[in-house]
């Protein structure tokens, strides 16, 4: 029915060179498996209330001063920076998970937002922002004639 001729047949050390490339792109894929990418910090939720977005972001030990926030059409940007702690003599870390430095991160909302009627506040670590929709970008009733 099938004769060997109609099978491609390699050996062993023919497919050696593919197996290494797969290997390889195996490697790349999960050299990073647990650590977060910059741009998923601050971390943030976003729900949406009474016509507006709301935005809340955990920046731990941010001063508020610090922070920037500004909105551009459906896009909501923070950027600011993390200190470092000063140790003084010989003190030094034995574990050090949060990140220091500058950071920005942009977010899509999913409407236009009234850019003159946002409020921000920062509590205990947590920005919270009031994103009001803009009055074009409400949904419209239509009439039926």
């Amino acid at each position: 029915m099938f004769s060997p001729s109609l099978w491609r047949i390699r050996r062993f050390s023919d497919a050696m060179p593919e197996m290494l490339q797969l290997q390889r792109e195996m490697n790349r894929l999960f050299s990073n498996v647990g650590q977060k990418a910059p741009q998923d910090y601050p971390a943030v939720n976003i729900w949406e209330k009474n016509g507006s977005a709301v935005v809340t972001a955990e920046l731990p030990g941010i001063d508020p001063e610090k922070l920037d926030i500004s909105v551009s059409g459906d896009i909501l940007t923070l950027s600011g920076t993390a200190q470092s702690i000063n140790f003084t003599g010989s003190e030094t870390y034995l574990r050090q998970e949060r990140g220091i430095g500058s950071f920005k991160r942009s977010l899509q909302l999913p409407f236009s937002v009234n850019a003159q009627e946002v409020e921000a506040r920062y509590e205990r670590g947590i920005l919270m922002i009031a994103l009001p929709r803009m009055k074009e970008d409400l949904p419209k009733k239509i009439k039926i004639k």
